[in-house]
């Protein structure tokens, strides 16, 4: 059983920590907060049953993500704590029994938990002088220029008694209604929507340039203190009437209630008032108020003994699955999605939801005309659950995925062998596909040109201004004064209109991998882009490339390799490359000529943050100076590269003897020392 937890432990973690990263650094995450809380829940779990397998830098122990960003890193005065969560009233009453059991009678102080993202804020002598994201929860980045940007943050503090110093203790969000506004607005720019209000937030107090965080209504509540000097608080009461007086924005959304029942009904009241709060909630934090109590009562390694989150569960809700429609992808993927009946969930109304293939549609066991159920935590498109198969009449019917594509014509049919997801093979000419292609290309993912979103795609295909992406960047002004999407009412050219050619200018000096992105070769994301950019170093010399050269670079592999070489067999696909070449689209990626090879033959693994890498830019350095980044620990390792908040990765370098540098060190070998 030993060896059985012990593997469990170590795939758990692996996930946990992957989540993390898309969660905290590249604020994208891929599974609900519910879903990511039973991962952690399981880990903590089989760490209490086996103690003997609890590693010091186990996920369960740590506080936030700890992953370093390009911001300059700080570190609190005060460690910056995470809370336990609870998860039904029975979990619940087990915390309320092992507080009572040490501090009989307490009051209990009862506030949202409020979904965005924690920042620590210094204020010394009245003025705002640094504001820290919670990072690892001891070190964060610093990001005081954007906090600074938002409207509802005093910079001095006001008030009678001013502390010389005091860490206050929030969460900045991002209102629903300014989210709502927001991605309307990204909407009719043709641009990427951002899933959450929680996402958006992250991502705009991460904004390099103020500007852009300052036009985003950013807002933020108070709701704890860290380090203080020259003030004092009884109860966690008394402290949000203190900080309220120097001028903070405390939340008036908050009860002191005397007894269990009172904080029921707290948690009760704003679960089915969730969605008319002005920011998103996930549940609900309970603090013991005095601050004695808190003292007596102490912490864990990561969280107060004093404090728990009681989560809300995602929200369920059930409609009519009226039909199973298709949609075909820029690579001519064919995807079933739900058509349901408008329904109200998580705050707003959905009708279509993904079902990604033929094989889910039969595991759920979905058909037509069913009563289905639905959730959506936090995600842009709900999720089905499955059925509800006492509501059936008889009459549902099972879902036939189409022989043919619903917008050419074409018969579909798998690509690869052993391949779920079936195909248009009418890669050149299937308006789907085409028209994803050159939305696609103006994506934050590809070559991020303003205005060439989806309805600016359809408008360049419907008008004939464009045959196909081959003559993005060889538009004009009078080629778009044809179409209607560019021009005012009165026939004059619009905004879109010099906005578009002023992107295509700008998109013709991107890096070389977000060309090689756009072209939509299919199994080419940014990862292998990037490892084919730095390693070729050219556009020609990537299109002249064997299956086994191509095969043999780290990030590509054979699958990818052969899919490299099948795209550019193909003439039209050529041809694409030559009429952007012609049209002044950079092939060459400039910024790996003539760099030292300093790092030849060696090979780095990294882990941990580091303060002027990215996870992408430390390997594309690494691999651009001639070394090889690898992901795993071997005897084979050169060198484990260890940043903030390392990784077991680690303890296997000690493990094997691999020699362990810092960012330091690493820096002089980039430099040749």
């Amino acid at each position: 059983m030993t060896n059985e937890a012990r593997r469990r432990i170590a795939e758990l973690t692996q996930e946990i920590r992957d989540h993390q990263f898309k969660y905290y650094v590249l604020d994208a995450p891929t599974i609900t907060d519910a879903a990511f809380d039973k991962l952690l829940k399981e880990l903590g779990a089989l760490e209490a049953a086996h103690p003997e397998l609890l590693e010091p830098d186990s996920p369960s122990l740590g506080v936030g993500g700890g992953f370093a960003t390009t911001f300059d890193q700080h570190d609190h005065i005060e460690k910056m704590m995470s809370l336990d969560n609870v998860f039904d009233n029975e979990e619940l009453a087990t915390w309320f029994d092992r507080v009572e059991k040490d501090s009989p009678n307490p009051e209990y102080l009862c506030e949202l938990k409020v979904d965005g993202l924690a920042i620590n804020l210094l204020y010394e002598n009245g003025q705002l002088t640094r504001a820290l994201t919670r990072g690892n929860g001891v070190t964060g980045e610093d990001v005081t220029l954007n906090v600074k940007t938002i409207k509802g943050l005093p910079h001095t503090l006001s008030g009678k008694k001013i502390p010389a110093l005091i860490e206050v203790r929030g969460e900045v969000f991002l209102p629903v209604a300014a989210f709502n506004q927001l991605n309307e607005e990204l909407e009719e720019a043709g641009k990427p929507l951002f899933a959450n209000p929680r996402n958006c937030a992250a991502g705009s107090l991460r904004q390099k340039d103020p500007r852009i965080t300052a036009s985003r209504a950013l807002d933020v509540v108070v709701h704890g203190v860290g380090a203080s000097d020259g003030i004092s608080f009884d109860s966690q009461s008394d402290a949000y009437a203190q900080l309220k007086a120097l001028g903070l924005p405390t939340s008036n959304r908050f009860k002191v209630c005397k007894s269990r029942k009172e904080v029921l009904d707290f948690i009760e009241n704003y679960n089915a008032h969730r969605h008319d709060v002005e920011h998103e909630i996930d549940g609900v934090v309970i603090k013991v108020d005095a601050i004695a109590e808190q003292k007596k009562l102490g912490f864990t390694s990561r969280a107060p003994k004093w404090a728990i989150a009681y989560k809300y569960p995602p929200e369920e809700v059930t409609t009519k699955l009226l039909d199973i429609k298709v949609s075909v992808g820029r690579t001519g993927r064919v995807t079933p999605f739900a058509f349901m009946e408008p329904v109200k969930v998580a705050g707003s109304t959905v009708t279509n939801a993904t079902l990604h293939n033929q094989e889910e549609i039969e595991r759920k066991g979905v058909l037509i005309g069913d009563t289905v159920i639905i959730r959506k935590a936090g995600d842009v498109i709900p999720e089905v659950l499955g059925p509800v198969l006492d509501k059936r009449t008889g009459k549902e019917k099972a879902f036939v995925m189409p022989t043919n594509c619903p917008e050419c014509g074409s018969e579909l049919r798998a690509i690869t062998e052993g391949d779920v997801d079936i195909r248009c093979p009418n890669t050149r000419s299937c308006p789907a596909q085409l028209r994803e292609r050159i939305y696609y290309i103006g994506s934050r993912a590809a070559l991020d040109i303003d205005v060439l979103g989806y309805e600016a795609a359809v408008a360049m295909l419907q008008d004939k201004i464009i045959t196909d992406e081959a003559d993005i960047f060889s538009l004009t002004e009078d080629a778009l004064m044809k179409s209607p999407f560019f021009t005012k009412k009165d026939g004059t050219k619009g905004k879109n209109l010099e906005k578009l050619l002023e992107a295509l200018e700008e998109a013709k000096t991107r890096p070389l991998w977000r060309t090689i992105v756009a072209l939509s070769i299919r199994h080419v994301g940014p990862t292998a882009a990037q490892a084919l950019a730095t390693h070729f170093g050219s556009m020609d010399a990537i299109a002249q490339a064997s299956v086994e050269e191509l095969a043999d670079i780290d990030g590509v592999g054979g699958v990818i390799a052969q899919s490299i070489v099948e795209w550019f067999e193909i003439d039209w696909h050529r041809n694409i490359i030559q009429q952007w070449s012609a049209a002044g689209v950079a092939m060459v990626n400039a910024k790996g000529e003539d760099l030292p090879q300093t790092l030849a033959g060696l090979t780095f693994v990294v882990t941990g943050g580091l303060e002027g890498f990215t996870r992408d830019s430390i390997a594309e350095a690494i691999t651009a100076h001639g070394g090889k980044p690898s992901s795993s620990v071997s005897k084979k390792t050169d060198y484990v590269l260890v940043g903030t908040d390392p990784g077991s990765k680690l303890a296997k370098a000690q493990e094997l003897g691999v020699t362990i540098i810092d960012e330091a060190r690493f820096l002089e070998l980039l430099a040749g020392k």
